[in-house]
């Protein structure tokens, strides 16, 4: 029998510990979608990185990840405190997250040597940050409620959240680069960064104090070898962390690519089309409608379809979407506008889906083990999320260099078919990867029911409020 405590951590969150966990990853979104939209742009068309060392820098720094998001896992998973093992990082690691970021587009006046050197220190020490906060955040959410249609729920709330950050970004960075700057983009940058650094600050400090660990697992007293050897044993969590990292490279080739694709390709100026937004703000924040909508919608297409085939549907409409433009005149900018939003709609269910699946993985490890480690588990969703950022920046930079891509210039004919080919044809192709690797995804609705019904019955003595 369950005692008043047990009863108690298995009622529904409250709205505001949804809403506080959601502005978490807002907060987050702030900076990761500011860089997956405009760092590779910044880096090539305003500070002056030639192609080729942008997109290898992007490369390079990922071995720092390789290592510190398991190592950021490890650490949360055995830290206790009285606020729990990974609410703490939370508080701790917010100032120097918002310092960081403002860093990374601070833009000095250097030699292309000292820029590289610049970008590799800044870029790094800004992802570190980026993991000593995100890899408990997420493993927050396996620790928020024992029940999966709670941790379900506020994964929603997390994904609107994150969203709306992006959305956010994709409507106001631009105009407010112009606005901020007046004219010089590299300032522009440099003051828009300061405004969203004080939003994640204190969106931050929101979610600390608005969340609970109400899971206490007992005290972590494996070694690091036990630990990775259960990931080795969960197949379900090695496909799904693969997969991840295919859909994040495709997602950061397509939007990564699109302002060169409508200033170069498409030939749009900065003309105001609607409102404040020219024709690239426009079409980068009709997409991130399209994945607010997304994220919105998933519950509801979860009544009807299985977690792991509406991932695969979502995949190969993504990549049918992107497949389709590529067909598309460039002077076509209404069809391309359409397109590209149903892409990133999709995008909204992946990424929602996706996360609600890395706590299934991470309660299934801790079913095989007898030990809870969510915060190593959740740390690859942080490393394909960097990992797949960095590849998919990579990518185009590397075929923008190929190309004989010149900023502020007349394009050859090979840099726009270069371009072309990164925002068109590339994700398709990782999106299409990433539908097929899915199919070997086995973790359905029927096994997590009984996993979650076993776990709640273990933890029947060590569950506390």
């Amino acid at each position: 029998m369950l005692s008043m405590q047990d009863k108690s951590n298995r009622a529904p969150l409250s709205f505001i510990e949804k809403v506080g966990y959601g502005v978490g990853d807002m907060a987050s979104n702030f900076y990761m979608g500011f860089f997956n939209i405009f760092l590779l742009y910044y880096y090539l068309d305003v500070w002056g990185i030639s192609p080729a060392g942008a997109a290898t820098m992007f490369l390079v720094t990922k071995i720092i990840d390789a290592i510190s998001d398991p190592t950021m896992g490890l650490i949360a998973d055995r830290t206790e405190t009285k606020w729990g093992k990974y609410r703490p990082y939370i508080l701790w690691m917010a100032i120097p997250y918002a310092l960081l970021g403002y860093l990374l587009f601070l833009g000095p006046d250097l030699s292309q040597t000292g820029k590289l050197i610049f970008a590799y220190v800044s870029y790094s020490l800004v992802m570190l940050a980026y993991t000593s906060i995100n890899v408990p955040y997420s493993a927050l959410l396996a620790v928020i409620s024992p029940t999966s249609e709670e941790r379900t729920k506020a994964t929603q709330y997390r994904f609107i959240f994150a969203s709306l950050g992006t959305l956010v970004i994709g409507a106001s960075a631009k105009p407010l680069v112009d606005l901020l700057g007046g004219g010089n983009e590299l300032l522009g940058f440099r003051l828009t960064i300061i405004l969203f650094a004080v939003l994640s600050l204190i969106l931050f400090f929101f979610t600390f104090i608005s969340t609970k660990e109400r899971i206490r697992p007992v005290k972590h007293n494996t070694s690091v070898k036990e630990d990775l050897n259960v990931l080795r044993k969960n197949t379900s969590w090695i496909i799904l962390a693969v997969s991840s990292i295919l859909i994040v490279v495709g997602l950061v080739a397509r939007i990564s690519s699109t302002a060169f694709y409508t200033k170069y390709n498409m030939l749009f100026g900065d003309e105001k089309v609607l409102w404040w937004m020219d024709h690239t703000t426009l079409i980068i924040t009709c997409g991130f409608v399209g994945q607010l909508f997304g994220a919105l919608i998933t519950p509801s297409l979860l009544k009807f379809f299985e977690k792991r085939r509406l991932m695969i549907f979502m995949n190969l409409l993504f990549a049918v979407s992107i497949f389709m433009t590529h067909f598309i005149p460039n002077d076509q900018y209404l069809p391309t506008l359409i397109l590209y939003s149903a892409g990133i709609f999709s995008f909204g269910v992946i990424i929602t889906l996706l996360f609600s699946m890395y706590t299934d993985c991470s309660e299934y490890g801790e079913w095989i083990s007898g030990h809870n480690s969510a915060g190593l588990t959740v740390s690859a969703s942080m490393f394909s999320l960097k990992f797949g950022s960095a590849v998919g920046s990579a990518i185009p930079g590397y075929i923008l260099g190929w190309g004989g891509f010149v900023k502020d210039q007349p394009q050859t004919e090979m840099a726009l078919e270069g371009i072309n080919m990164s925002w068109n044809i590339v994700p398709a192709i990782f999106f299409l990867l990433s539908a097929l690797l899915m199919i070997f995804y086995k973790l359905d609705g029927e096994t997590m029911k009984s996993v979650e019904q076993q776990l709640l019955e273990r933890r029947g003595e060590t569950t506390q409020s």
